[in-house]
């Protein structure tokens, strides 16, 4: 089953950044196209040649608009003042979303320096390092988190999930048995649950765990790789 569990912690967000690029690159030949075609139907009478210049400079300009992207703008922003935390923080999710961990760091780094309390920052620099396969590095930034504010679910989901990477599997599932137990609602916890069990060929407590997930959850990124592997492992067992 390591294909099922390498697809199941492989939660991506991924979003499309070259869509825009090749909007932009495909519209001249679009606005081109068009002008040819108009051409070609338009009545034999003449038509003063400015006008018709003047009219093709219009379509080309509004059928090439530039494209904008939200990141790149936040990026320059935060370059031109990096001591404003949301900025930074904003960033650093977004870059994480996109899959960008290594700029993800340093971005959530600098955040830290400004705000070295704020836990989220803590989780949020442990999952980059782990998205860098740099678990030793992460899990300080997590047990940080967690002295910041004790018994946070997602810091100690983290933990656990940062743990089991490096076949701690005991620690691993000791700790979100500790998080069931005192926040049971916490939906990242059922889900490494049930990583573990999938892992261990423990079928039906999987599917249980993701069953659990699904039902606390169903909008999450989780809920979404849970359904999908029920559906696999409910092949399994039957």
């Amino acid at each position: 089953m390591k294909p099922l569990l390498t697809i199941l912690l492989c939660l991506s967000l991924a979003a499309a950044a070259s869509v825009p690029v090749l909007a932009a690159q495909a519209a001249p030949a679009k606005a081109a196209e068009s002008d040819t075609t108009k051409a070609a139907v338009a009545p034999a009478k003449p038509v003063p040649a400015p006008t018709s210049t003047k009219t093709a400079k219009t379509t080309a300009t509004k059928a090439a608009p530039a494209p904008v992207d939200s990141l790149e703008l936040l990026a320059a922003a935060v370059a031109k003042d990096s001591t404003k935390f949301d900025r930074l923080y904003d960033l650093g999710v977004r870059l994480l979303d996109r899959d960008r961990a290594s700029e993800a760091w340093k971005v959530f780094t600098k955040a830290h320096v400004l705000r070295p309390k704020d836990h989220k920052v803590c989780v949020n620099l442990g999952v980059a390092l782990d998205a860098l396969g740099r678990a030793e590095a992460a899990q300080p930034y997590y047990r940080e988190a967690l002295e910041k504010s004790p018994g946070d679910s997602v810091a100690m989901c983290r933990l656990a999930s940062s743990l089991y990477s490096q076949s701690k599997y005991v620690d691993a599932v000791d700790l979100l048995r500790q998080v069931i137990k005192q926040s049971p609602r916490a939906y990242c916890a059922y889900f490494t649950m049930g990583v573990a069990f999938a892992d261990a060929g423990i079928y039906r407590d999987a599917i249980r765990m993701w069953r659990k997930v699904v039902e606390l959850a169903p909008a999450s990124p989780e809920a979404v790789s849970a359904r999908e592997s029920i559906e696999v492992l409910e092949k399994v067992v039957q």
